[in-house]
């Protein structure tokens, strides 16, 4: 009761953050950048668990917790500059601690799937435990989502900002090397971006794929389906996979094929096809190659959104050469999530930045190595537009 009171307290500070409340009460803690910490409660081994909330001055809120490294809610102004949060999760720290869907948290140490539950490094196979049937997601039976992670408030001239860090010892679900890990996020001040940097190192050769699993319905968490979302994905391939959502290790073009988001679609248009690759996946749960020139870095404009009702407009740019797009396909109304809001059959939507699954088991695929002594980097913004500033598959320059 008291983290779900606490839950509630943070919404209501997060509306205040929006125009709509403009100068109605507002206090040092929901200035724009500023930050406000509380208790989200504590483990069964007694650690403490913080939630950590953020705002700007475009009205726009999220709140992060050092459970897992978890984004657990987001803000957004719609046409009409009503604040509703646009991610699904729970409201208290249990929710988190016992749930299975990976609302919102950190993934690793790899994103999404490994064949078989094995891999090889310099000679050396590695053995993972298998937790999606013969195969390894989303880094094991515990991942990065289920570990304490430490986080302090970090002074940033862009904005409020919030880094989780944590050690992942050697070992750890089969993996290799001590690992360091940091998750920073950072709600921009001037501009309704939410950024994610990642950044690691590790004193033994390893594998590291690192993503944000948030799920998104624009007309807000708890609303009817995403199959009226307008999608646009800035890839013209991807990476098939066999019936276990294994890549075969090929990259086909999406041309002619229901996978095809180089222009605006509704999601909903083609999810039923009867297509072999849509069977695999129950709907969309493939991985994107993104339009990225080789001699190229830095953020890329990955994917856009558009949900027509509230006029809210989402843009993901990366570093990373991929893009998971999975449309809830197994969501079945189980799971009761924020307000006890039964979450069902494709009530969300997933747009995880990535290096491609099964990386480590295809050469041909862009390497996820991290050497000992290097240091691992990528970052994700999820950007939410003006309204007027563009449609769904309009570009604007990071």
């Amino acid at each position: 009761m008291e983290t779900r009171r606490a839950l509630a307290a943070l919404g209501a500070i997060l509306m205040m953050a929006s125009p709509h409340f403009a100068g109605q009460g507002k206090t040092e803690a929901t200035k724009p950048g500023a930050m406000q910490k509380q208790s989200f409660g504590k483990t069964a081994a007694g650690e403490e668990i913080e939630l950590y909330s953020l705002s700007n001055k475009g009205g726009m809120g999220a709140s992060v917790t050092n459970f897992g490294a978890t984004l657990v809610t987001l803000r957004v102004p719609d046409k009409n500059g009503k604040s509703a949060d646009v991610v699904l999760g729970y409201d208290d720290l249990d929710g988190y601690v016992n749930g299975k869907a990976y609302f919102g948290a950190t993934v690793g140490r790899y994103a999404n799937r490994i064949a078989g539950g094995k891999f090889s490094l310099e000679s050396h196979t590695y053995s993972l435990p298998k937790n999606n049937e013969n195969n390894t997601l989303h880094g094991g039976v515990t991942g990065f989502n289920k570990h304490v992670w430490k986080g302090r408030e970090v002074n940033s001239a862009k904005g409020a900002a919030v880094e989780f860090s944590y050690l992942s010892k050697d070992g750890d679900e089969g993996f290799p090397g001590n690992l360091t890990i940091t998750v920073r996020y950072t709600l921009l001040t001037d501009r309704n971006d939410l950024r994610i940097d990642y950044t690691a190192n590790t004193d033994q050769d390893t594998v590291l794929n690192v993503s944000n699993h948030s799920y998104f319905n624009l007309a807000g968490e708890g609303s009817e389906d995403i199959l009226g979302h307008v999608l646009t994905l800035h890839a013209k391939q991807f990476t098939p996979v066999d019936n276990t959502l294994i890549p075969t290790g090929e990259s086909r073009d999406v041309k002619g094929t229901p996978l095809d988001f180089t222009r605006p679609e509704a999601i909903g248009k083609r999810i039923d096809s009867s297509d072999e690759q849509m069977a695999f996946g129950k709907g969309y749960d493939h991985n994107w190659v993104l339009d990225r020139a080789a001699s190229k870095s830095g953020l890329l404009l990955a994917a856009e959104a558009y949900e027509p009702g509230s006029g809210r407009r989402l843009q993901v740019w990366t570093t990373e050469p991929g893009i998971q797009f999975y449309s809830g396909n197994f969501l079945d109304a189980s799971i009761h999530g924020k307000g006890g809001k039964s979450y069902g059959h494709r009530a969300a939507f997933c747009l995880e930045t990535q290096h491609f699954p099964d990386s480590p088991n295809h050469p041909n695929f862009p390497s996820t190595v991290l050497k000992k002594g290097a240091t691992y980097r990528s970052t994700t913004v999820f950007r939410f537009l003006k309204i007027g500033a563009g449609g769904a598959s309009s570009k604007h320059k990071e």
